[in-house]
C-alpha cells in the first residue's frame, strides 16, 4: 500500500462529509463539511489537498439496499468524476450503503442527537467510507 494521506467524501446534495487518514493509512479522522452547492466547492477542496496533500480519494458510493444505482450514487459518481479529472488522483468509489445509518446509531451511542449534528453525522460517515476504503486496499496488498 501506498504510504500517504487519503481523502474520503460523503457525498450529499445539501453537505460533504470529509475524512482523512493518517500518512501510514492507520487512523481515520473526520475532517470538515463543505456545501454541495457552494461555487468555491473545488477551490475548498483543492485548499485540503494543497495542505493534506493526498495520494487518493474515496467518494461513497450510496447505491440503493438493492445494490441497484440510484440518482444519488449517480451524483456521488459525477463528484468522483469531476475530482479525478481536476486533481488528477485515484478516486474509489466505496458502497456506503449504509455508513449514514452507522454514524447515526453511533451518534445515538454517545448521547448526540442525530437532529442536531447532520454536519458530524456526514462526516462520521466519510469516516466509515475511508475505513472501508483503506481495508479494501490494505486486503488487497494481503
Amino acid at each position: 500500500m501506498q504510504r500517504g494521506r487519503r481523502i474520503a467524501f460523503d457525498y450529499g446534495d445539501v453537505r460533504i462529509g470529509v475524512a482523512i487518514s493518517d500518512p501510514d493509512s492507520i487512523l481515520a479522522s473526520p475532517l470538515t463539511t463543505l456545501s454541495s452547492g457552494d461555487p468555491k466547492l473545488m477551490a475548498q477542496i483543492s485548499e485540503l489537498i494543497a495542505e493534506h496533500e493526498p495520494v487518493a480519494f474515496y467518494v461513497g458510493d450510496p447505491l440503493n439496499l438493492s445494490g441497484q444505482s440510484s440518482t444519488s450514487a449517480q451524483k456521488a459518481s459525477v463528484f468522483g468524476e469531476e475530482l479525478r479529472s481536476i486533481f488528477n488522483l485515484p478516486v474509489t468509489m466505496i458502497d456506503e450503503r449504509l455508513s449514514t445509518v452507522s454514524a447515526i446509531n453511533a451518534m445515538r451511542q454517545s448521547g448526540i442527537n442525530a437532529k442536531n449534528a447532520r454536519s458530524k453525522i456526514d462526516m462520521a460517515a466519510a469516516v466509515a467510507i475511508l475505513e472501508q476504503g483503506l481495508a479494501m486496499e490494505k486486503a488487497k496488498d494481503a
